[in-house]
């Protein structure tokens, strides 16, 4: 039995710029019981299509042309804000993509909780509150009780998720939007996410769309998949159908470019460029308290010209230890070697110089960016920093880097704003490769992006660590991505290397509970394989 019915839904967003079609006559169905997921690239119209539903696009600009969205009989769209407001929160939930900037920073999560199932509700406030306490506790918040009175900074991304869930569920919804709940989590964290969505509808049986851009994702939970561009469904289907016997090139575009393939590892034995050596970099936390370890006694090579991959959980240290070999945070003991040279005895100008053969890519392009500064500004500064270029000669080496990183010449002169999120992740890569460095570490490049945008910017960085002869380190918490771009693999735990080997070693014959717990997280490898 259908929960609700679409048909021929049609939003547009009317601007200076002319008409914009974002949801092009699109239907489909979602039965009780049952997960329906919309696939797509950003863009695709998926978001859009399912705010528009619960009047949840801003009007102007945004504009419902036509269609029908039959809520158990009654169509959503002809309905008045005040009656939306009534079945938002109660009759249907959503779970939105960032916690972080969907839970209010000035509330603690026990009142904004409550606060849903008290308007919509005739509870009183200590009903309401142990409520909360008993879906904390269902969605896996470890002490609901203490955690109550604790605000959003004081939880993990995961955690912070369950709380939206949480929140999501109180007032026991028929049908759950869930808008890309797992994006930018670690795959362990992902898959505990994924899995307790599907127990939550199977226990409730309650109705589910989920929204992704990865098909990957989906692979284990959906019951249907319609897959979306540019506004419209160019295909459908139940999982087995979607990803054995796809039809739509594009379908078979979002399939190719899910990484499945080890990279061979190097032919050639090169001496090391990077030599580290018990490594530790731990965090002080004001008096009386441990200091974190952050890294601990780790070591490891990395030979010229090649690419070594960097896994584990956040928190596991990754980034930290990328920044460590940069100098980009206080070591507390151990030694990085840079070409045989001790980069922890560099200072000054000496330090600067060296800085010149050692580059970061950042993990958000957004927030790395100088919101006031071009694209030509971006990669001119690096240049004349370093004395690469003067004011006559550096245009030319910006556009040669825009080249490089396949960005056209005539959006030299934008800012990062007027960019996607994958252009912007090219500007960054640019950025780095201005100085002509022979090491850079990659942090999480590719985590936010649409997989097909993810499968670009990998090619990419394969192409130019030819072309510039690059060592890489390349950090991410996804073992897949790594396994397809890496010649050799850490795994890190705890700020402690627990295994290593190529990518081949690490998905058929892992050692170590810790990696294979990893593999089991890939979503999607059991269908994929």
């Amino acid at each position: 039995m259908s929960l609700l019915e679409v048909n021929d839904l049609q939003v547009s967003f009317v601007t200076r710029m002319g008409t914009n079609k974002a949801v092009d006559g699109i239907s489909f169905s979602v039965e009780i019981g049952k997960i329906t997921a919309i696939i797509g690239e950003s863009g695709s119209g998926k978001s859009v299509a399912c705010y528009s539903m619960l009047g949840l696009i801003p009007q102007p600009p945004g504009r419902i042309d036509g269609g029908q969205a039959l809520f158990e009989g009654q169509d959503l769209l002809q309905m008045s804000e005040a009656q939306l407001r009534e079945i938002r929160g109660r009759d249907i939930a959503m779970i939105f993509q960032d916690p972080m900037t969907c839970l209010n920073p000035f509330m603690t999560i026990g009142k904004q909780l409550v606060e849903p199932l008290l308007y919509h509700k005739d509870v009183s406030k200590e009903q309401a509150k142990r409520r909360a306490i008993e879906l904390l506790e269902e969605v896996g918040i470890r002490d609901p009780e203490d955690t109550f009175d604790n605000f959003p900074h004081q939880f993990s991304g995961g955690m912070r998720q369950r709380v939206m869930i949480a929140m999501a569920l109180i007032n026991e919804p028929k049908l759950l939007i869930a808008d890309e709940p797992t994006t930018a989590l670690d795959v362990t964290i992902q898959a505990q996410i994924l899995k307790l969505i599907a127990e939550l509808q199977t226990k409730r049986d309650i109705g589910v769309i989920f929204i992704s851009h990865d098909l990957a994702v989906v692979a284990d939970i959906a019951d249907q998949i319609i897959v979306m561009q540019q506004g419209k469904v160019v295909e459908g289907g139940d999982s087995q159908h979607i990803f054995h016997n796809a039809e739509h090139p594009y379908t078979q575009k979002l399939l190719s470019a899910i990484p499945a393939d080890s990279k061979q590892p190097m032919e050639d034995e090169t001496e090391p460029l990077i030599q580290v050596r018990k490594l530790c970099t731990w965090f002080e936390q004001g008096k009386n308290k441990k200091p974190v370890k952050a890294v601990n006694d780790v070591s490891f090579d990395i030979n010229r010209g090649e690419v070594l991959g960097l896994v584990g959980e956040s928190g596991s240290g990754k980034s930290t230890i990328g920044r460590s070999i940069l100098r980009l945070v206080p070591i507390t003991s151990g030694q990085v070697s840079f070409d045989e040279t001790d980069v922890t005895q560099l200072q000054g100008g000496n330090l600067k110089n060296f800085r010149r053969r050692m580059q970061m890519i950042f993990q958000d392009p957004f927030a790395s960016l100088n919101p006031r500064m071009t694209v030509f500004d971006t990669l001119a500064e690096p240049l004349l920093l370093h004395g690469i270029a003067n004011r006559k000669t550096v245009a030319s080496g910006v556009l040669k880097l825009m080249d490089d990183v396949g960005l056209a010449r005539n959006f030299v002169r934008k800012y990062p704003h007027e960019f996607s999120g994958g252009q912007r992740q090219r500007i960054a890569i640019g950025r780095a490769l201005a100085t002509s460095p022979e090491f850079v570490v990659a942090d999480e490049p590719v985590s936010a992006l649409d997989v097909t945008i993810q499968a670009q910017i990998l090619d990419l960085m394969q192409d130019l660590g030819k072309e510039y002869g690059l060592t890489m380190l390349f950090v991410s918490h996804d073992l897949a991505v790594v396994r397809h771009l890496a010649d050799r693999i850490l795994v890190l735990y705890k700020g402690e290397i627990v295994e290593q080997g190529t990518g081949e070693d690490l998905f058929e014959r892992p050692q170590q509970d810790y990696t294979r717990q990893l593999l089991q997280s890939i979503p999607g490898r059991a269908l994929l394989s």
